[in-house]
């Protein structure tokens, strides 16, 4: 440092490794954003179409498990009535 610079105080050096943190995190973003747009479209089609088939299996058992619930309160209701 010259004799003009002032240190950083402790909490100006920790938002200044913070901001370290972010361009670090954001360079690696950038490379594996960068390695996503290299790939070949059928890889990532066929990649969302397995996820589609999970995601639509969750969504079948959920809507079967509400059902089930509401058809059970609807039997305890008429029981109790």
């Amino acid at each position: 440092m010259s004799g003009n610079e002032i240190a950083p105080t402790e909490l100006e050096q920790q938002v200044l490794d913070e901001y370290t943190k972010l361009v670090g995190n954001l360079d690696n973003l950038a490379s594996i954003l960068g390695d996503l747009a290299e790939g070949s479209c059928p890889e990532m089609l066929d990649s969302l179409r397995v996820l589609e088939r999970k995601t639509s299996t969750v969504f079948t058992l959920l809507k079967a498990s509400v059902y089930s619930i509401v058809l059970q309160q609807g039997i305890y209701g008429e029981q109790g009535a």
